[in-house]
């Protein structure tokens, strides 16, 4: 255990010294790439007005994307209606999609309990 924690402990201060040495030259880096999106000056009101737009942009996308999801829905039904049509492509791809949903789901469950298999803190 001791020897865990000793290699945790180098691993970190390499991380920690190749962020000193490049960390700052990402961060400027980074900033001259999206200078376009930076607002100048960038004032308490701006942010706010900034904050504002993307909420009220993302509510007014509300009814296209509830539009969207019922014709999403109607063609699943469609589907179930003639699955005797369907390809087994088709059906390998509904399951992965499925398969794919509850590993999602069971990754979010062990996020959840503190990323432990058992559910019991150790």
């Amino acid at each position: 255990m001791t020897s865990k924690l000793h290699m945790l402990l180098s691993k970190t201060a390499e991380a920690s010294k190749f962020w000193s040495k490049y960390g700052n030259t990402y961060y400027k880096q980074t900033l001259e790439q999206n200078k376009k999106y930076i607002m100048d000056p960038p004032t308490i009101e701006k942010c706010q007005q900034l904050s504002n737009q993307l909420l009220y942009t993302r509510l007014a996308s509300i009814p296209s994307r509830y539009d969207a999801f019922w014709k999403e829905l109607d063609h699943v039904k469609q589907l179930i209606k003639t699955r005797k049509d369907l390809k087994t492509e088709d059906m390998g791809i509904a399951a992965l999609f499925g398969l794919e949903c509850f590993a999602w789901y069971c990754a979010g469950e062990i996020v959840g309990r503190g990323f432990t298999i058992t559910g019991y803190y150790v």
